[in-house]
Protein backbone atom coordinates (compact mmCIF):
# COMPACT_ATOMS: atom_id res chain seq x y z
CA UNK A 1 0.00 0.00 0.00
CA UNK A 2 2.89 2.35 0.76
CA UNK A 3 4.42 1.59 -2.68
CA UNK A 4 1.07 2.26 -4.35
CA UNK A 5 0.84 5.63 -2.64
CA UNK A 6 4.36 6.52 -3.80
CA UNK A 7 3.58 5.59 -7.42
CA UNK A 8 0.24 7.38 -7.31
CA UNK A 9 1.82 10.49 -5.83
CA UNK A 10 4.55 10.50 -8.46
CA UNK A 11 2.06 10.13 -11.32
CA UNK A 12 -0.10 12.87 -9.84
CA UNK A 13 2.94 15.13 -9.46
CA UNK A 14 3.99 14.62 -13.09
CA UNK A 15 0.47 15.27 -14.34
CA UNK A 16 0.08 18.24 -12.06
CA UNK A 17 3.29 19.93 -13.14
CA UNK A 18 2.67 19.33 -16.84
CA UNK A 19 -1.08 20.02 -16.84
CA UNK A 20 -2.44 23.24 -18.38
CA UNK A 21 -4.15 24.70 -15.33
CA UNK A 22 -4.77 23.98 -11.68
CA UNK A 23 -8.45 24.82 -12.28
CA UNK A 24 -8.88 21.53 -14.11
CA UNK A 25 -7.45 19.69 -11.11
CA UNK A 26 -9.87 21.62 -8.90
CA UNK A 27 -12.83 20.38 -10.91
CA UNK A 28 -11.65 16.79 -10.44
CA UNK A 29 -10.81 17.33 -6.78
CA UNK A 30 -14.23 18.80 -5.96
CA UNK A 31 -15.75 15.41 -6.73
CA UNK A 32 -13.97 14.06 -3.64
CA UNK A 33 -15.01 16.92 -1.34
CA UNK A 34 -18.11 17.30 0.79
CA UNK A 35 -18.59 20.72 2.35
CA UNK A 36 -21.14 21.50 5.05
CA UNK A 37 -21.98 23.69 8.02
CA UNK A 38 -23.32 22.08 11.18
CA UNK A 39 -26.48 23.41 12.81
CA UNK A 40 -24.42 25.34 15.37
CA UNK A 41 -22.14 26.98 12.77
CA UNK A 42 -19.07 24.70 12.65
CA UNK A 43 -17.70 24.54 9.11
CA UNK A 44 -16.80 21.09 7.79
CA UNK A 45 -14.64 19.92 4.85
CA UNK A 46 -14.57 16.17 4.13
CA UNK A 47 -12.24 14.62 1.55
CA UNK A 48 -12.47 10.99 0.43
CA UNK A 49 -9.12 9.27 -0.05
CA UNK A 50 -9.50 5.51 -0.06
CA UNK A 51 -5.86 4.46 -0.58
CA UNK A 52 -5.46 3.36 3.07
CA UNK A 53 -7.95 2.64 5.90
CA UNK A 54 -6.94 5.70 7.92
CA UNK A 55 -8.08 9.29 8.27
CA UNK A 56 -6.57 12.56 9.47
CA UNK A 57 -8.66 14.82 11.69
CA UNK A 58 -7.93 18.55 11.87
CA UNK A 59 -9.76 21.09 14.04
CA UNK A 60 -8.68 24.61 13.04
CA UNK A 61 -9.73 27.13 15.68
CA UNK A 62 -9.60 30.72 14.48
CA UNK A 63 -7.82 32.11 17.53
CA UNK A 64 -4.12 32.81 18.00
CA UNK A 65 -1.73 35.24 19.58
CA UNK A 66 -3.15 38.15 17.59
CA UNK A 67 -6.49 37.71 19.38
CA UNK A 68 -5.01 38.51 22.77
CA UNK A 69 -4.90 41.80 24.61
CA UNK A 70 -2.18 43.22 26.88
CA UNK A 71 -2.18 41.49 30.24
CA UNK A 72 -3.22 38.05 28.97
CA UNK A 73 -0.64 37.41 26.26
CA UNK A 74 0.17 33.72 25.91
CA UNK A 75 -3.34 32.51 26.76
CA UNK A 76 -4.05 31.04 23.31
CA UNK A 77 -0.94 28.90 23.58
CA UNK A 78 -1.53 28.07 27.23
CA UNK A 79 -5.07 26.93 26.52
CA UNK A 80 -3.75 24.68 23.77
CA UNK A 81 -1.77 22.89 26.50
CA UNK A 82 -4.84 22.68 28.72
CA UNK A 83 -6.96 21.11 25.95
CA UNK A 84 -5.00 17.87 26.41
CA UNK A 85 -5.72 17.63 30.15
CA UNK A 86 -8.99 15.79 29.69
CA UNK A 87 -12.59 16.26 30.76
CA UNK A 88 -14.81 15.61 33.76
CA UNK A 89 -14.66 11.91 32.73
CA UNK A 90 -11.26 11.53 31.03
CA UNK A 91 -8.19 12.30 33.12
CA UNK A 92 -9.68 12.04 36.61
CA UNK A 93 -10.34 9.37 39.21
CA UNK A 94 -12.92 11.43 41.12
CA UNK A 95 -14.03 14.62 39.41
CA UNK A 96 -16.21 15.98 42.22
CA UNK A 97 -13.39 15.73 44.74
CA UNK A 98 -10.97 17.14 42.18
CA UNK A 99 -13.30 20.07 41.45
CA UNK A 100 -13.42 21.01 45.12
CA UNK A 101 -9.65 20.71 45.40
CA UNK A 102 -9.13 22.95 42.33
CA UNK A 103 -11.46 25.56 43.84
CA UNK A 104 -9.24 25.60 46.94
CA UNK A 105 -6.15 26.04 44.72
CA UNK A 106 -7.76 28.99 42.93
CA UNK A 107 -8.75 30.65 46.21
CA UNK A 108 -5.23 30.32 47.61
CA UNK A 109 -3.74 31.60 44.36
CA UNK A 110 -5.86 34.76 44.62
CA UNK A 111 -4.66 35.31 48.19
CA UNK A 112 -1.10 34.61 47.15
CA UNK A 113 -1.18 37.23 44.39
CA UNK A 114 -2.76 39.78 46.73
CA UNK A 115 -0.04 39.22 49.33
CA UNK A 116 2.64 39.49 46.64
CA UNK A 117 1.25 42.84 45.48
CA UNK A 118 1.18 44.12 49.09
CA UNK A 119 4.74 42.95 49.70
CA UNK A 120 3.58 40.95 52.73
CA UNK A 121 6.56 38.58 52.88
CA UNK A 122 5.50 36.79 56.08
CA UNK A 123 2.01 36.01 54.80
CA UNK A 124 3.47 35.18 51.39
CA UNK A 125 5.60 32.36 52.77
CA UNK A 126 2.59 30.84 54.57
CA UNK A 127 0.42 31.06 51.46
CA UNK A 128 3.06 29.54 49.21
CA UNK A 129 3.24 26.47 51.46
CA UNK A 130 -0.55 26.19 51.58
CA UNK A 131 -0.80 26.65 47.81
CA UNK A 132 1.73 23.87 47.14
CA UNK A 133 -0.15 21.54 49.49
CA UNK A 134 -3.46 22.33 47.79
CA UNK A 135 -1.97 21.61 44.37
CA UNK A 136 -0.66 18.27 45.63
CA UNK A 137 -4.12 17.46 46.96
CA UNK A 138 -5.77 18.24 43.62
CA UNK A 139 -3.13 16.28 41.71
CA UNK A 140 -3.92 13.04 43.53
CA UNK A 141 -7.15 12.78 41.49
CA UNK A 142 -5.43 13.29 38.12
CA UNK A 143 -4.93 10.38 35.72
CA UNK A 144 -1.90 11.66 33.78
CA UNK A 145 -2.12 11.76 29.98
CA UNK A 146 -5.25 9.60 29.82
CA UNK A 147 -6.45 11.56 26.76
CA UNK A 148 -3.36 10.60 24.78
CA UNK A 149 -3.26 7.05 26.10
CA UNK A 150 -6.79 6.38 24.83
CA UNK A 151 -5.84 7.53 21.35
CA UNK A 152 -2.60 5.54 21.26
CA UNK A 153 -4.38 2.42 22.50
CA UNK A 154 -6.83 2.66 19.59
CA UNK A 155 -4.10 3.03 16.96
CA UNK A 156 -3.97 6.82 16.79
CA UNK A 157 -0.84 8.63 15.66
CA UNK A 158 0.48 12.16 15.54
CA UNK A 159 -1.59 13.54 18.42
CA UNK A 160 -0.52 17.16 18.64
CA UNK A 161 -1.45 20.80 18.26
CA UNK A 162 0.19 24.14 17.58
CA UNK A 163 -0.56 27.80 18.23
CA UNK A 164 0.73 30.67 16.14
CA UNK A 165 -0.23 34.31 15.68
CA UNK A 166 -3.26 33.40 13.56
CA UNK A 167 -4.75 30.13 14.83
CA UNK A 168 -4.70 27.13 17.16
CA UNK A 169 -4.87 23.78 15.37
CA UNK A 170 -5.51 20.32 16.87
CA UNK A 171 -4.89 17.12 14.90
CA UNK A 172 -4.14 13.42 14.86
CA UNK A 173 -4.74 10.36 12.68
CA UNK A 174 -6.77 7.26 13.47
CA UNK A 175 -7.89 4.11 11.71
CA UNK A 176 -10.97 5.13 9.73
CA UNK A 177 -13.22 2.79 11.72
CA UNK A 178 -12.30 4.74 14.89
CA UNK A 179 -13.67 8.05 13.61
CA UNK A 180 -16.38 8.13 16.26
CA UNK A 181 -13.72 8.03 18.96
CA UNK A 182 -12.24 11.26 17.58
CA UNK A 183 -15.70 12.81 17.39
CA UNK A 184 -16.30 12.08 21.06
CA UNK A 185 -12.88 13.02 22.44
CA UNK A 186 -12.34 16.19 20.43
CA UNK A 187 -15.84 17.55 20.96
CA UNK A 188 -15.85 16.57 24.63
CA UNK A 189 -12.66 18.46 25.44
CA UNK A 190 -14.22 21.67 24.14
CA UNK A 191 -17.64 20.96 25.65
CA UNK A 192 -16.67 19.58 29.08
CA UNK A 193 -12.94 20.23 29.25
CA UNK A 194 -11.32 20.60 32.68
CA UNK A 195 -8.43 23.01 33.18
CA UNK A 196 -6.72 20.70 35.64
CA UNK A 197 -3.13 21.17 36.79
CA UNK A 198 -3.42 24.72 35.45
CA UNK A 199 -0.68 26.38 37.50
CA UNK A 200 1.67 23.46 37.03
CA UNK A 201 1.17 23.66 33.25
CA UNK A 202 1.60 27.42 33.43
CA UNK A 203 5.06 26.76 34.86
CA UNK A 204 5.75 24.43 31.93
CA UNK A 205 4.89 27.20 29.48
CA UNK A 206 7.03 29.67 31.40
CA UNK A 207 9.95 27.26 31.09
CA UNK A 208 9.18 26.92 27.38
CA UNK A 209 9.44 30.67 27.11
CA UNK A 210 12.79 30.66 28.92
CA UNK A 211 14.16 28.07 26.48
CA UNK A 212 12.82 29.59 23.25
CA UNK A 213 12.63 33.34 23.82
CA UNK A 214 15.07 34.09 26.60
CA UNK A 215 17.93 31.57 26.41
CA UNK A 216 18.27 31.72 22.61
CA UNK A 217 19.76 34.89 21.06
CA UNK A 218 17.63 34.55 17.93
CA UNK A 219 14.53 34.13 20.07
CA UNK A 220 15.33 37.32 21.98
CA UNK A 221 16.03 39.18 18.74
CA UNK A 222 12.78 38.05 17.07
CA UNK A 223 10.73 39.09 20.09
CA UNK A 224 12.26 42.57 20.07
CA UNK A 225 12.01 42.70 16.29
CA UNK A 226 8.25 42.09 16.10
CA UNK A 227 7.65 44.51 18.98
CA UNK A 228 9.52 47.16 16.99
CA UNK A 229 7.92 46.33 13.64
CA UNK A 230 4.32 46.31 14.90
CA UNK A 231 3.62 49.28 17.14
CA UNK A 232 -0.18 48.96 16.96
CA UNK A 233 -1.18 45.54 15.65
CA UNK A 234 -1.09 42.56 18.07
CA UNK A 235 1.32 40.76 15.72
CA UNK A 236 3.84 42.64 17.86
CA UNK A 237 3.05 40.40 20.85
CA UNK A 238 4.89 37.11 21.42
CA UNK A 239 2.69 34.04 20.96
CA UNK A 240 4.29 32.39 23.99
CA UNK A 241 3.34 35.48 26.02
CA UNK A 242 5.23 37.97 28.15
CA UNK A 243 6.67 36.46 31.31
CA UNK A 244 4.84 38.87 33.62
CA UNK A 245 1.52 37.92 31.99
CA UNK A 246 2.23 34.21 32.37
CA UNK A 247 3.15 34.71 36.02
CA UNK A 248 -0.17 36.37 36.81
CA UNK A 249 -2.71 34.69 34.51
CA UNK A 250 -5.32 32.56 36.32
CA UNK A 251 -7.47 29.55 35.60
CA UNK A 252 -10.44 31.90 35.43
CA UNK A 253 -8.68 33.96 32.75
CA UNK A 254 -8.12 30.81 30.71
CA UNK A 255 -11.75 29.73 31.18
CA UNK A 256 -13.03 33.12 30.00
CA UNK A 257 -10.72 32.99 26.97
CA UNK A 258 -11.98 29.51 26.13
CA UNK A 259 -15.64 30.47 26.29
CA UNK A 260 -15.08 33.64 24.28
CA UNK A 261 -13.06 32.16 21.41
CA UNK A 262 -13.84 28.44 21.24
CA UNK A 263 -17.29 28.93 19.75
CA UNK A 264 -18.65 26.82 16.88
CA UNK A 265 -18.49 29.82 14.54
CA UNK A 266 -14.73 29.92 15.15
CA UNK A 267 -14.05 26.28 14.20
CA UNK A 268 -13.34 24.62 10.86
CA UNK A 269 -13.02 20.84 10.80
CA UNK A 270 -11.28 18.98 7.99
CA UNK A 271 -11.33 15.17 7.78
CA UNK A 272 -9.31 13.50 5.02
CA UNK A 273 -9.01 9.78 4.37
CA UNK A 274 -10.96 6.56 4.00
CA UNK A 275 -14.31 8.00 5.06
CA UNK A 276 -17.97 7.90 4.06
CA UNK A 277 -19.05 11.58 4.07
CA UNK A 278 -22.69 11.19 5.04
CA UNK A 279 -21.78 8.99 7.97
CA UNK A 280 -19.17 11.56 9.06
CA UNK A 281 -21.73 14.37 8.89
CA UNK A 282 -24.14 12.41 11.07
CA UNK A 283 -21.44 11.81 13.66
CA UNK A 284 -20.27 15.41 13.55
CA UNK A 285 -23.76 16.68 14.18
CA UNK A 286 -24.23 14.17 17.00
CA UNK A 287 -21.05 15.10 18.83
CA UNK A 288 -19.87 18.55 17.74
CA UNK A 289 -23.44 19.74 17.35
CA UNK A 290 -23.60 19.74 21.17
CA UNK A 291 -21.36 22.82 21.33
CA UNK A 292 -23.52 25.85 22.03
CA UNK A 293 -23.14 28.80 19.63
CA UNK A 294 -21.73 31.85 21.33
CA UNK A 295 -21.58 35.49 20.31
CA UNK A 296 -19.93 36.09 16.95
CA UNK A 297 -16.24 36.74 17.67
CA UNK A 298 -15.34 40.41 17.41
CA UNK A 299 -13.23 41.19 14.33
CA UNK A 300 -9.82 42.66 14.94
CA UNK A 301 -10.09 46.39 14.30
CA UNK A 302 -6.48 47.50 14.63
CA UNK A 303 -4.57 48.07 11.39
CA UNK A 304 -0.83 48.64 11.56
CA UNK A 305 -0.17 52.17 10.24
CA UNK A 306 2.30 52.35 7.38
CA UNK A 307 4.79 55.01 8.43
CA UNK A 308 7.90 55.94 6.39
CA UNK A 309 10.25 55.33 9.31
CA UNK A 310 13.07 52.81 9.17
CA UNK A 311 13.75 51.07 12.48
CA UNK A 312 16.69 49.15 13.89
CA UNK A 313 16.97 46.59 16.69
CA UNK A 314 20.43 45.55 17.90
CA UNK A 315 20.96 42.66 20.31
CA UNK A 316 24.39 42.28 21.90
CA UNK A 317 25.34 38.68 22.61
CA UNK A 318 28.53 36.59 22.83
CA UNK A 319 27.14 34.24 20.19
CA UNK A 320 26.89 34.14 16.43
CA UNK A 321 26.16 37.38 14.51
CA UNK A 322 22.83 37.40 12.71
CA UNK A 323 21.10 39.77 10.28
CA UNK A 324 17.39 40.25 9.67
CA UNK A 325 15.48 42.78 7.56
CA UNK A 326 11.72 42.99 7.03
CA UNK A 327 9.30 44.99 4.90
CA UNK A 328 5.54 45.52 5.38
CA UNK A 329 3.40 43.47 2.99
CA UNK A 330 -0.34 42.71 2.61
CA UNK A 331 -2.12 39.60 3.88
CA UNK A 332 -2.45 36.29 2.07
CA UNK A 333 -5.79 37.44 0.67
CA UNK A 334 -4.17 40.19 -1.41
CA UNK A 335 -3.62 39.69 -5.14
CA UNK A 336 0.10 40.47 -4.77
CA UNK A 337 0.84 37.70 -2.26
CA UNK A 338 1.63 35.04 -4.94
CA UNK A 339 4.17 37.42 -6.48
CA UNK A 340 5.81 37.85 -3.08
CA UNK A 341 6.02 34.06 -2.76
CA UNK A 342 7.68 33.87 -6.18
CA UNK A 343 10.14 36.61 -5.23
CA UNK A 344 11.10 34.64 -2.14
CA UNK A 345 11.71 31.55 -4.27
CA UNK A 346 13.96 33.42 -6.68
CA UNK A 347 15.91 35.16 -3.95
CA UNK A 348 16.45 32.39 -1.43
CA UNK A 349 15.09 28.94 -2.33
CA UNK A 350 17.84 26.49 -3.15
CA UNK A 351 21.56 26.72 -3.88
CA UNK A 352 21.04 28.54 -7.19
CA UNK A 353 18.85 31.26 -5.68
CA UNK A 354 20.32 34.75 -5.74
CA UNK A 355 20.96 35.30 -2.04
CA UNK A 356 22.26 31.80 -1.34
CA UNK A 357 24.53 31.82 -4.38
CA UNK A 358 26.03 35.22 -3.58
CA UNK A 359 26.20 35.25 0.22
CA UNK A 360 26.85 31.57 0.92
CA UNK A 361 28.44 30.02 -2.19
CA UNK A 362 30.38 32.81 -3.85
CA UNK A 363 31.34 35.37 -1.21
CA UNK A 364 31.07 32.99 1.77
CA UNK A 365 30.03 35.82 4.09
CA UNK A 366 27.08 33.85 5.52
CA UNK A 367 26.38 30.27 6.59
CA UNK A 368 22.88 30.43 5.16
CA UNK A 369 20.41 32.99 3.85
CA UNK A 370 16.64 32.91 3.45
CA UNK A 371 13.45 34.87 3.07
CA UNK A 372 9.69 34.36 3.21
CA UNK A 373 6.52 36.47 3.25
CA UNK A 374 4.02 36.27 6.09
CA UNK A 375 5.93 36.86 9.31
CA UNK A 376 4.76 36.40 12.01
CA UNK A 377 1.44 35.47 10.32
CA UNK A 378 -0.41 36.00 7.07
CA UNK A 379 -4.04 36.45 8.12
CA UNK A 380 -3.38 40.19 8.44
CA UNK A 381 -0.85 42.49 6.76
CA UNK A 382 2.55 41.38 8.01
CA UNK A 383 6.14 41.35 6.83
CA UNK A 384 8.41 39.79 4.24
CA UNK A 385 11.66 39.04 6.01
CA UNK A 386 15.21 38.36 4.82
CA UNK A 387 17.74 36.78 7.16
CA UNK A 388 21.25 35.36 7.26
CA UNK A 389 23.75 33.92 9.71
CA UNK A 390 26.99 35.84 9.32
CA UNK A 391 30.06 33.66 8.79
CA UNK A 392 33.11 33.93 11.09
CA UNK A 393 35.53 36.61 9.98
CA UNK A 394 32.77 38.64 8.34
CA UNK A 395 30.32 41.25 9.55
CA UNK A 396 26.62 41.98 9.46
CA UNK A 397 27.47 45.08 7.45
CA UNK A 398 28.91 42.90 4.66
CA UNK A 399 25.80 40.72 4.70
CA UNK A 400 23.50 43.75 4.70
CA UNK A 401 25.34 45.36 1.79
CA UNK A 402 25.18 42.23 -0.38
CA UNK A 403 21.55 41.58 0.51
CA UNK A 404 20.57 45.19 -0.21
CA UNK A 405 22.26 45.03 -3.59
CA UNK A 406 20.37 41.88 -4.55
CA UNK A 407 17.05 43.37 -3.41
CA UNK A 408 17.82 46.55 -5.35
CA UNK A 409 18.67 44.52 -8.44
CA UNK A 410 15.38 42.65 -8.39
CA UNK A 411 13.60 46.03 -8.26
CA UNK A 412 15.47 47.53 -11.21
CA UNK A 413 16.06 44.55 -13.49
CA UNK A 414 13.54 42.04 -14.75
CA UNK A 415 14.15 38.51 -13.52
CA UNK A 416 14.88 36.03 -16.28
CA UNK A 417 12.14 33.90 -17.79
CA UNK A 418 14.06 30.84 -16.59
CA UNK A 419 14.10 32.09 -12.98
CA UNK A 420 10.38 32.79 -13.05
CA UNK A 421 9.60 29.40 -14.56
CA UNK A 422 11.74 27.70 -11.90
CA UNK A 423 9.95 29.61 -9.13
CA UNK A 424 6.53 28.63 -10.49
CA UNK A 425 7.57 24.99 -10.74
CA UNK A 426 8.96 24.97 -7.20
CA UNK A 427 5.83 26.53 -5.73
CA UNK A 428 3.62 24.00 -7.50
CA UNK A 429 5.82 21.10 -6.47
CA UNK A 430 5.99 22.30 -2.85
CA UNK A 431 2.21 22.42 -2.70
CA UNK A 432 1.80 18.96 -4.23
CA UNK A 433 4.22 17.48 -1.71
CA UNK A 434 2.35 19.14 1.12
CA UNK A 435 -1.03 17.95 -0.08
CA UNK A 436 0.16 14.39 -0.61
CA UNK A 437 -0.48 13.46 3.03
CA UNK A 438 -3.95 13.38 4.54
CA UNK A 439 -2.77 15.65 7.33
CA UNK A 440 -1.11 18.17 5.00
CA UNK A 441 -4.21 18.38 2.84
CA UNK A 442 -6.57 18.74 5.80
CA UNK A 443 -4.37 21.38 7.40
CA UNK A 444 -4.22 23.56 4.28
CA UNK A 445 -7.90 23.21 3.36
CA UNK A 446 -8.97 24.25 6.86
CA UNK A 447 -6.49 27.13 6.93
CA UNK A 448 -7.46 28.56 3.55
CA UNK A 449 -11.16 28.19 4.33
CA UNK A 450 -10.70 30.07 7.60
CA UNK A 451 -8.34 32.81 6.43
CA UNK A 452 -9.63 33.45 2.90
CA UNK A 453 -13.26 32.34 3.21
CA UNK A 454 -13.07 29.41 0.75
CA UNK A 455 -10.81 26.36 0.63
CA UNK A 456 -10.83 26.61 -3.18
CA UNK A 457 -8.54 29.61 -2.91
CA UNK A 458 -5.74 27.15 -2.19
CA UNK A 459 -6.14 26.00 -5.79
CA UNK A 460 -6.73 29.48 -7.20
CA UNK A 461 -3.49 30.57 -5.53
CA UNK A 462 -1.53 28.33 -7.89
CA UNK A 463 -3.42 29.68 -10.89
CA UNK A 464 -2.39 33.17 -9.79
CA UNK A 465 1.22 32.00 -9.47
CA UNK A 466 1.14 30.60 -13.00
CA UNK A 467 -0.19 33.89 -14.38
CA UNK A 468 2.71 35.92 -12.98
CA UNK A 469 5.00 37.83 -15.35
CA UNK A 470 8.49 39.17 -14.88
CA UNK A 471 7.02 42.68 -14.84
CA UNK A 472 4.65 41.66 -12.01
CA UNK A 473 7.63 40.68 -9.89
CA UNK A 474 9.49 43.93 -10.52
CA UNK A 475 6.37 45.98 -9.73
CA UNK A 476 5.70 44.11 -6.47
CA UNK A 477 9.36 44.28 -5.40
CA UNK A 478 9.43 48.02 -6.05
CA UNK A 479 6.17 48.61 -4.20
CA UNK A 480 6.84 46.60 -1.05
CA UNK A 481 10.62 46.27 -0.61
CA UNK A 482 11.01 49.93 0.26
CA UNK A 483 13.81 50.82 2.67
CA UNK A 484 11.81 53.77 4.03
CA UNK A 485 9.53 51.27 5.81
CA UNK A 486 12.11 48.64 6.69
CA UNK A 487 12.92 47.19 10.10
CA UNK A 488 16.42 45.76 10.61
CA UNK A 489 17.44 43.45 13.42
CA UNK A 490 20.97 42.29 14.18
CA UNK A 491 22.81 40.19 16.69
CA UNK A 492 26.21 41.77 17.30
CA UNK A 493 28.97 39.88 19.08
CA UNK A 494 29.79 41.65 22.32
CA UNK A 495 33.18 43.34 22.23
CA UNK A 496 33.27 43.72 18.44
CA UNK A 497 33.77 47.26 17.11
CA UNK A 498 30.60 49.12 16.04
CA UNK A 499 29.37 48.33 12.52
CA UNK A 500 27.77 50.88 10.24
CA UNK A 501 24.95 49.15 8.39
CA UNK A 502 24.22 50.46 4.90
Amino acid sequence: MHLFRMIFSFMFLVGFLSGPTWAQDLQDFEQQVTEATLSNGIKVILVERHEAPVAAFVNHVNVGGSDEVPGITGLAHLFEHMAFKGTHVVGTSDYEAERRAMAKVDSLHAELEAARRRGDTERLAQLEAAFTAAEDEARQYVVPNEFGQIIEREGGQGLNAFTNSDATVYFFSLPANKAELWMYLDSERFLNGVLREFYRERNVVMEERRRSAESQPIGRLLEQYIATSFVAHPYGQPVVGHMSDLQSVTREDAHDFWKRHYTPQNMTIAIVGDIEPQRMLQLLETYFGRLEPGPEPEPLRTVEPKVPASRTVTLYDPGQPWYLAGYPIPSIRHDDFPALMALSQILSSGRTSRLVKRLVTDEKIAFFAGSFPGFPGDKYPSQMIFYATTAPGHTNAEVARAMDEEIARIKTELVSDQELLRAKTQLRADLVRQLDSNFGLGLELARYHTVTGDWRNLFHYIDRVQALTTEDLRRVATEYLDDHYRTVGTIVTEGDPPQALP
